[in-house]
């Protein structure tokens, strides 16, 4: 009889750990989590960028590069939109790559 009550006992302690065993994950480390760090960093402030600098973002040429120079000084980054100094899309291509710091 203790030979039964202890295979039911183990097949039941097996229904038990089987769910909680399905359940568990790997958490792994968010690789743009560290990566986001030395992007905030590199920010490129529009008040103050050289038209080079400027050029080298993505959409944005020499003419965009002169406006932006010319329309200075910006308050917020979306005053390059407010201004319509450059269109929707070029503002959405830069917009987590650039910054308009106050003096």
């Amino acid at each position: 009889m203790r030979m039964s009550q202890l295979i039911v006992a183990l097949a039941l302690s097996m229904f038990i750990a089987a769910p909680a065993i399905a359940q568990t994950t790997t958490v792994k480390p968010a690789p743009a989590a560290t990566a986001a760090k030395p992007a905030a960093a590199a920010l490129l402030d529009i008040n103050s960028a050289s038209k080079a600098e400027l050029d080298a973002l993505p959409q944005i040429g020499s003419a965009r590069a002169d406006a932006i120079i010319k329309g200075r000084p910006y308050k917020g980054k979306d005053d390059l939109i407010n201004k319509k100094i450059i269109p929707q899309n070029a503002y959405d291509a830069i917009k987590d790559k650039i910054i308009a710091k106050q003096k």
